[in-house]
């Protein structure tokens, strides 16, 4: 490591336009400032998130020069001024919506897990404090940074608040998997649904996040979990994960939430949308049992489009509400998750399809483009 307080030349995989290939180069980043931490990043990974963000589907993702990436787990290299609860070497998780604790949305106990200061923001580019880059390119031009991670980069600066210490013991290649995918979809379950023992759910996307949906319905002793997805060979892994059923819409010849209804005796408890997908997330809603049926959004909707929803459908009990990191409070919640993960509670190895090394971060891209990787796991050290 280099020494603490000093400039750090390192590899990152830099976004120089949308749909480019990303580059991997030498980058100069700069040591934390107050309440920041730097980190050496050990290994990273790719969700749907960043392919969009790649692809520059939305006018807050058009930020460039700039390095992606939100998934990841690494140790502490250096604390900035103010940073009482981490340390140097201590093995850290980054996180996309941050916790303070300080704030009237930190302190609201189960009211909310968003913070003031650092909820999950797709404009924010630069440091909170400063409202500086913390990367620069060989030519100094500075790079901006994504969702207050970015971690397609061998070195990071990350406010604290983004930042969770986790068990000295963990298996850090695994534990990358909650920075976002898992614990957003096993949150949901866990946290927003509160699913028990018995109860029906149905997960509409078997992607990373919806099938840690299915991992987190299957730990809570759901009696039945169906997953629908158009992929016929997402059937696989969702019977390998925990699913009970699977239904492929291409493949009937009514509505999906008609089938749903008919196979659960009215409708699932539970439906989850993870396909960011309007009509989708329609047929999710309709899915849901009335008089108590909860549809909960977890799909990311780029689009302009609207709801098609009628007011009046809500008064026949169906609710559906969206679930911002499956509830969980990071800083304060994250650990538990990670402790439940090493006693075997939560399954963590069926998410991880593909290893490979950095500076194929482009083949990994193509993986995930291709609909090949739930997650691919890229090692920097």
């Amino acid at each position: 490591m280099a020494p603490k307080g000093k400039v750090i030349s390192c590899r990152a995989a830099v976004a120089y336009g949308p749909g480019q290939p990303l580059v991997v180069e030498q980058v100069q980043v700069d040591p934390p400032q107050k309440m920041e931490v730097r980190i050496k990043i050990l290994f990273t990974s790719i969700c749907h998130t960043d392919l969009s963000a790649w692809k520059g589907e939305s006018e807050a993702q058009r930020a460039y020069p700039r390095i992606l990436g939100h998934e990841a787990s690494g140790v502490v290299e250096s604390v900035g001024e103010g940073v009482i609860d981490m340390k140097e070497g201590d093995q850290v998780v980054a996180i996309f919506n941050g916790e303070c604790g300080e704030c009237i949305y930190c302190k609201s106990s189960k009211k909310t897990n968003l913070c003031g200061k650092f909820r999950v923001n797709p404009f924010k580019s630069v440091m909170e404090s400063d409202g500086k880059c913390r990367f620069r390119n060989k030519d100094g031009i500075p790079i901006y940074h994504f969702l207050s991670t970015s971690t397609f980069t061998e070195y990071t600066v990350v406010d604290s608040a983004c930042l969770v210490k986790i068990d000295p013991h963990a298996s850090l290649d695994k534990m990358t998997l909650l920075s976002c995918g898992v614990s957003t979809g096993l949150g949901a379950a866990w946290n927003t649904a509160d699913v028990q023992t018995g109860e029906t759910v149905a997960v509409f996307g078997l992607g990373a996040v919806g099938l840690a949906v299915v991992e987190g319905a299957r730990t809570r002793g759901a009696s039945k979990i169906i997953g629908v997805d158009i992929n016929p060979e997402k059937r696989i892994k969702g019977e390998a994960i925990g699913i009970t059923d699977f239904i492929n819409p291409k493949e009937i010849d009514v509505p999906v939430h008609e089938k749903i209804r008919e196979m659960s005796e009215g409708g699932v408890d539970y439906s989850f949308e993870c396909a960011g997908n309007m009509q989708v997330l329609r047929e999710a809603f309709l899915s849901t049992h009335d008089g108590w049926g909860m549809a909960i959004v977890l799909g990311i909707h780029p689009t302009p489009k609207l709801l098609s929803l009628h007011p009046m459908e809500l008064f026949d009990g169906r609710r559906i509400v969206a679930s911002v990191f499956g509830d969980f409070k990071g800083k304060s919640q994250l650990p538990f998750l990670a402790e439940q993960c090493m006693a075997g509670v939560v399954k963590l190895d069926e998410f991880i399809t593909h290893r490979l090394p950095f500076e194929k971060i482009n083949e990994a891209f193509q993986l995930l483009l291709d609909g090949k990787s739930l997650r691919c796991l890229l090692h920097l050290s």
